[in-house]
């Protein structure tokens, strides 16, 4: 367990800690001079089972908020400390602020310096903090008078954590992330970096990413809880012994060691945001703030996604922009104080790190994001399928949310869906959804076949553009992909088309073939006219007798025996019956171009294409310069197959 120790300065956090631990967190050369808490200081408590309480003694000082906001990310207890002398002071309510707006829900409270004081004030301290309490989640947390100094109710506090801390906490699952809040060279371990496991696990040999930096880096040494350990979980302070070129300047607070396919910088997100009660001001559009996340730090804008300012108390859709690139996942909690640090204004939550630059309040863009927003992954999921724009992409969902692949898989299972794309792109449709993309599909093939019967089929770009409901056009090749692969669809040639569909003929298509026909038959029938000399006859394009041919020859009406030359499959059926009489009438079956030639009366040229055609279909096989029939496939050939 992670205890936060947070309070107005000089109300005792660092006594407490060290009557709690032995341990001096003043670690600073100017904190024992100052005799003030200006960085993080750390210290460690064994418990009786075995167990380790870390403590994150975080600075008082409204100097040093920044130092104490970086402390507080991860920690999974309050340990709020207000002095019996003081009482409830600006910082104790600006840490506790902070606490509920970092998502905490437990909290030990300490009434510190109870022997300055007499036994009246410290009632009255407490009861003055059980009023802060009763509007926040720790209304229940328990409150203990306290003296570092003499030791009174130091075992009650230490008991208090022991009992808090054997409550077990279900580990975040999910790929490895590291709040970096501390950097620094150790001779013979190199880099080392400290901070909390915010998901996931760190164990030696771990080859791992530097984020935002993208660095490469390997786990050489690892402590846990100030430990030596081969492995750190989920909720637990852990030392990192770096490998690889790093220096330790390379690296610092705010920093995040993560599992390589989390690596996804981005310099603005969408979050939901709450604007603290206390605020004189609210929030506009566009506003300059500094922007807190783990333990990072730096100068934002906020774009407001609603008509008109956020009032204090309230809450909504904002845009966060900066420009230093920031690693951070769906859900992350975050602060947001003023542009001077002078106070804190509010805080929220992370709800989709890819947000559009443009058309951010449109309302089919708000409705996604309250899908977005819910917290629960199958939830948002089964959410985000059914609205705008009307599919999900399973690889970014997973990795903006940090699943592992199993969890990814259990949520997958708890939501009805279709999926469509490849193994490295998946996109996710609502049933109903993907029930309206199929019908829309077929529907707008068939009416292109109706429309352009000289055209086999419609391209993606002009299928997804007349699709409904419109997709982009990444999702929408995934989709006919698996209409095609199911066989609704066929993919040929660049185009989808309706199975069993043909090219077709068109009125003035249906007239001219009407013309060409009769030039195929009769005693041309074996010698007909090439494309260019029907086109000439018939005083019309030659591509126009072309493309009539072509489908035709789809048709199975006319076949292709040469370039420019086509017969009907009737006289080829014909030429076939020809071809098995020469060969039976030829002592050893042989026979050449020119019995044919004379069979067909129709010259030698037409006769060798006759010959070459016959011979891709191996009904009849070269021996030299004459021909040799394979009967078997010459029989089906003759009998409607395929030869």
């Amino acid at each position: 367990m992670i205890v936060g120790v947070a309070g107005h300065i000089d109300h005792g956090k660092t006594a407490l800690v060290r009557a709690l631990t032995g341990v001096d967190t003043d670690r600073l050369p100017q904190e024992q001079a100052r005799g003030m808490t200006i960085d993080l200081g750390y210290a460690y408590l064994p418990a009786p089972d075995g167990q380790v309480v870390g403590f994150v003694d975080m600075p008082g000082h409204e100097k040093f908020m920044r130092n104490m906001l970086a402390g507080a990310t991860g920690i999974d207890l309050l340990l709020l400390v207000v002095a019996a002398d003081d009482g409830v002071m600006p910082q104790t309510r600006e840490h506790l602020a902070v606490a509920q707006l970092l998502g905490l829900d437990r909290a030990l409270v300490a009434i510190g310096k109870t022997d300055a004081v007499a036994a009246e004030r410290v009632a009255a301290v407490e009861q003055q903090v059980r009023a802060l309490l009763d509007a926040t989640p720790f209304a229940m947390a328990p409150i203990l008078p306290t003296s570092a100094r003499t030791g009174d109710g130091i075992d009650l506090v230490r008991q208090a954590l022991f009992t808090a801390a054997a409550v077990p906490v279900a580990p975040a699952p999910g790929p490895l992330r590291l709040a970096i809040d501390r950097s620094f060279s150790l001779p013979g371990a190199g880099t080392v970096v400290t901070g909390v496991v915010m998901q996931g696990q760190v164990a030696i040999g771990d080859s791992l990413l530097l984020s935002p930096s993208g660095q490469e880096v390997r786990v050489r040494s690892l402590h846990v809880q100030n430990r030596a350990a081969d492995v750190g979980h989920a909720g637990q302070r852990c030392g990192v012994a770096l490998g690889g070129r790093l220096g330790s300047d390379e690296v610092g607070r705010g920093d995040m060691l993560i599992a390589p396919e989390l690596h996804q910088p981005v310099e603005r997100f969408d979050a939901v945001l709450h604007l603290l009660s206390g605020e004189k001001d609210a929030l506009r559009h566009w506003s300059a703030v500094r922007l807190h996340h783990g333990a990072s730090e730096q100068a934002v804008r906020v774009a407001v996604l609603q008509d008109g300012p956020l009032q204090p108390g309230g809450q909504c859709f904002v845009q966060v922009v900066g420009d230093q690139p920031l690693a951070l996942a769906v859900n992350d909690r975050f602060v947001i104080r003023a542009a001077n640090g002078s106070c804190t204004l509010g805080g929220g939550r992370v709800v989709d790190p890819h947000p559009p630059h443009r058309r951010r309040k449109q309302p089919l863009r708000l409705a996604r994001l309250e899908a977005m927003a819910l917290a629960d992954p199958a939830a948002s999921l089964a959410a985000q399928a059914e609205r705008w724009p009307w599919f999900v992409d399973v690889t970014r969902f997973a990795r903006d949310r940090a699943l592992d692949a199993a969890t990814r898989d259990s949520v997958l299972a708890s939501v009805p869906h279709e999926l469509a794309g490849t193994a490295s792109q998946q996109f996710l449709f609502a049933p109903a959804v993907w029930q309206n993309i199929t019908r829309s599909a077929l529907g707008e093939v068939s009416l292109f076949h109706q429309r352009f019967p000289r055209l086999l089929g419609p391209n993606l770009s002009r299928l997804t553009l007349a699709m409904g409901p419109r997709l982009p056009q990444v999702v929408a090749a995934a989709a006919l992909d698996r209409l095609a692969r199911e066989g609704l669809l066929v993919r040929e040639s660049g185009v989808f088309r309706q199975a069993g569909h043909s090219l077709g003929l068109d009125r003035e298509d249906i007239a001219l073939w009407g013309k060409i026909a009769p030039l195929l038959g009769g005693e041309a029938r074996f010698r007909p006219p090439l494309e260019a000399e029907l086109a000439h006859a018939l005083a019309v394009r030659e591509i126009d007798c072309r493309r009539v041919l072509k489908l035709k020859a789809r048709e199975g009406k006319v076949a292709q025996i040469a370039p420019g030359r086509y017969l009907t499959h009737d006289a080829l059926t014909e030429v076939a019956t020809i071809i098995g009489e020469l060969a039976a009438a030829a002592p050893d079956g042989l026979f050449g171009a020119a019995d044919l030639r004379d069979r067909l009366a129709n010259g030698r040229k037409v006769a060798i294409e006759l010959l070459e055609y016959f011979d891709l279909l191996r009904i009849t096989a070269r021996r030299g310069d004459l021909r040799l029939v394979e009967l078997d496939r010459l029989a089906s050939y003759l009998a409607g197959g395929d030869g």
